[in-house]
């Protein structure tokens, strides 16, 4: 395959996912040089992105782009749609998507072309938002029922420090304020209380 020095890939993953593999197997294949691959590890929630703001600074009429999937370009259908009428329209650069070879703004140059592409786009756009809305519907129902059966979130506590049973006994007792307590261990006052009423719980004295 010839490679074109007019041709771009772009890749974006969220810090969650922290894999771009996929993706930049999907572009190898295509023959991008890697200089002209450009990926953003971050949300797609907006178009904040560094290095896809450095990508298209350099696009020029009659480049090429390669993406994955539709939903790299944004999360939602107006944002999709908006970056796409933004790079073939007003950059005016080719698209292609690599999921979805319907999308690829080299074929169908005539009406009809235009016309297939663009109800292609907006269904994959609305099925891209439609997705992820329902993800983050089941996140929230499977946190809440995990947090029904008693699961915890959040990172785990850290170790006690070695003196805190004495500190805590003492204060218990009246002998010590809370303040001179969570002194002792270390560590604020609030995290001390806070640590204090679990650590209660389960202190068998």
């Amino acid at each position: 395959m010839t490679i074109l020095s007019n041709t771009y890939g772009y890749i974006r993953v969220s810090t969650r996912e922290q894999n771009e593999d996929r993706q930049l197997i999907a572009l190898r294949e295509m023959s991008i040089p890697e200089g002209r691959i450009f990926m953003d590890k971050q949300s797609g929630k907006d178009f904040n992105r560094p290095q896809y703001k450095k990508l298209i600074r350099q696009l020029q009429p009659g480049d090429l782009l390669y993406i994955k999937s539709i939903d790299r370009l944004g999360r939602n259908y107006e944002e999709i749609q908006n970056q796409w009428r933004m790079l073939t329209k007003d950059k005016q650069v080719d698209i292609v998507v690599l999921d979805m070879p319907l999308l690829d703004t080299r074929r169908g140059k005539d009406l009809m072309g235009t016309f297939l592409s663009d109800i292609v786009l907006q269904v994959l756009s609305f099925v891209a938002e439609n997705e992820r809305t329902n993800i983050r519907q089941r996140q929230r129902e499977g946190i809440a029922a995990a947090k029904a059966r008693g699961v915890r979130f959040g990172r785990p506590p850290s170790p006690l420090p070695d003196n805190y049973r004495s500190a805590y006994q003492r204060w218990k007792a009246g002998a010590i304020t809370g303040t001179a307590a969570a002194k002792e261990c270390g560590m604020p006052l609030s995290t001390f209380r806070y640590r204090a009423e679990s650590y209660g719980n389960a202190d068998p004295t």
